[in-house]
This record gives structure tokens, sequence and C-alpha cells, in this order.
């Protein structure tokens, strides 16, 4: 592992356009060298699913760009990665912050291939008519906001970069289809990351940009241990303690899914506890 600082880079090998014929005419595919360093960046990264999957791209070749809030647990992370890594701490909210967050990103290392954006907060749970205005935004301005600004920071340099294109994984949630009792601000927002999602898919297509909606159920973390051990609040009332699974799990799809070729995607993956009340749920 390598904490530095920002600086521009020299040489970086670049990928290149071979052509396809197919029904359709035409197609445009990159062809990636078998050396070459994939660039990306991870949003959250200062603990859970955040930490695991930076830790697992690092292991599989990646330089990245990590940010979260906490400085500290940051630098705890960059530590346990085995590549090149820089960490920017700050709000995912923050419009300036977040463009330097890929300025950086390119400047030093000039391209980016991913962005895993995770960052994201879950309120205490409590009925709709019991949820102040404050609480309701904040939930949405990080989970969707922070979000949209990091895609659209991505979306400009995978673009403008030569060749075009880039791949987006966005963290949503099981709850982005069937909800859990008492979380309407969570629900919503990752509802909203859905349509985020596909309008990635459908704008980017014809630039190469790819993006994948991971939809997560019951990973291990710090905050969810005690809620699923504890209990977790069921449609009908009741409180059950629910299976949950490592974070490493989760980590390692993010891995599958940012090793994919350039011409292949997932628009929706699902990865959960086996035996997580999730079918029948609602």
């Amino acid at each position: 592992m390598q904490m530095i600082e920002p600086k521009r880079s020299g040489f970086h090998q670049t990928p290149v356009y071979n052509t396809n014929l197919n029904s359709r005419g035409v197609e445009l595919r990159i062809d990636y060298p078998p050396t070459m360093t994939r660039i990306g960046i991870v949003t959250g990264a200062s603990s859970g699913i955040g930490r695991a999957s930076a830790i697992a791209l690092s292991k599989a070749g990646w330089k990245l760009v990590l940010t979260a809030r906490r400085l500290e647990q940051l630098k705890e992370t960059a530590l346990l990665c085995t590549n090149e890594t820089l960490i920017l701490a700050g709000d995912i909210t923050d419009e300036p912050f977040i463009k330097g967050v890929f300025e950086t990103a390119v400047s030093h290392f000039g391209r980016l291939d991913l962005l895993f954006n995770n960052a994201g907060i879950s309120p205490r749970a409590a009925p709709i008519e019991e949820l102040s205005l404050e609480a309701f935004q904040a939930v949405i301005h990080v989970n969707l906001t922070g979000s949209f600004l990091a895609a659209r920071e991505a979306i400009k340099i995978f673009k403008s970069q030569t060749p075009q294109g880039g791949r987006i994984i966005n963290n949503g949630s099981l709850s982005a289809h069937v909800p859990r009792p008492n979380t309407s601000p969570y629900a919503c927002s990752k509802h909203a990351i859905a349509g985020l999602t596909k309008c990635i898919s459908l704008e980017g297509r014809p630039f190469g940009i790819t993006c994948t909606q991971l939809d997560i159920g019951n990973a291990k973390t710090d905050i969810s241990d005690k809620h699923f051990t504890v209990g977790a609040l069921q449609p009908n009332g009741t409180m059950l303690s629910e299976p949950t699974m490592d974070v490493e799990q989760v980590a390692s799809t993010v891995v599958h899914i940012a090793s994919m070729p350039p011409d292949v995607t997932m628009l929706e993956v699902n990865i959960m506890a086996a035996g997580a009340p999730y079918v029948g749920r609602g």
C-alpha cells in the first residue's frame, strides 16, 4: 500500500479500439492490454462495504481514489489496500469537493475506469407521520444527491477520455424493490437510485458507459450487525433476528462486476444472506 499526495501522472497505458461487425453494423469495443492498470473511485470507503470493496479491488490490481467523511478511518482502509491509493476526506454532497475528487483521479492516474457509488446513510426507523422534513431530506441528500453528483462527474470523464467509456456501480438495496417497515426515507432514496441507474445506462450507452445497481441485503457491518442480531421489524409487526453475510461477499461481487469486459454489463444484481426474508416480504 502506498498513500501519496495528488500529483500529475506521467505515462499511462491507454486501451485501444477494435471494430467488430455484427447484425447491427459496426460496434466499438475497448480492448484492455493485459498489463493495463485500471483506475477506480470508491465513495464511502471508510468502513463496511466500501472498505471491503476497496481492499478487494486493490488486491485485484486496481489503483484507487477513496473518499469518505472520516479521515482516520480512510487512512485505515488505505493501509489495508495493496496497491497505489489516494485518500480524500470530505462530504459526498459537497459539489466542489466531489469535483475535486474526480479531477485528482484524472490528474494523477490519467484516466478513470470505475466509480463505485457506495456512500449512504440510513436513519433511525420511524413511521412516516413521525418523520421530520429535515430527517427525510438528509437521507435523500446523501443517498441520492451525493450519488448523482459523483455519477455526473464520472460521466464527464468517461465521455471526454480516449477511448470513451467506463463503469458505474450504484449501491442500491433490496429496499429498492421491497421496503422494510418504517424506513420510508431510505426506501425512497433507493427507489430513486434505481431510476438513476437506468438513466445512466440509457444515456451512457452510445459512449461505452455502463451502470449496475447492486442491491444488497443483510450485509454484516458495524451498523447493521446489532440491528439484525437484536431483531428487524417484520411486515406483520413482529421482531425477527435475521441471517447476515460477510461484507467480503459483497466486495467480491463488486470486483466481479468491475472486471467484466467493457462490452458486457449487469443492470441489476441482488446479493443477500441465504435465508434472509426477502421473497415474500412486504
